[in-house]
């Protein structure tokens, strides 16, 4: 299935220094990204997309929120390997560095506390 741009560009990096890091944010400044629905909450047509590696957790919820057309008083809470929540200033790209596999991010997301 072919990946949807949430912005940026193309590419992606494994683990590296800081210094690595900033040359491969310049280069590839977008990851693939896998959402899966988990329990009731409504499933996105499209679930890989291509996902700044500088937005925050929190900029994700945001944006699934609106694209799922939830209420702003909805709670939407985002999990990695189905075990534990990152904190929402945390970005995308480090969770690709330290958790990513095959090529992309699997991140679940549901509205009510799943896991951890």
């Amino acid at each position: 299935q072919a990946r949807r741009p949430m912005g940026g560009g193309d590419g992606r990096c494994g683990p590296m220094s800081d210094g690595g890091r900033a040359l491969c944010d310049t280069l590839f400044p977008a990851v693939d990204v896998l959402l899966k629905a988990v329990g009731d909450t409504p499933i996105m047509r499209t679930k890989k997309w291509a996902v700044e590696r500088t937005r925050t957790i929190q900029g994700l919820v945001d944006f699934i929120k609106k694209f799922l057309k939830l209420m702003a008083s909805e709670q939407l809470f985002i999990y990695v390997n189905q075990s534990f929540a990152p904190s929402p200033d945390q970005e995308v790209g480090t969770l690709y560095e330290c958790f990513g596999s095959d090529g992309k991010l699997v991140l679940h997301y549901c509205k009510t506390q799943a896991w951890g």
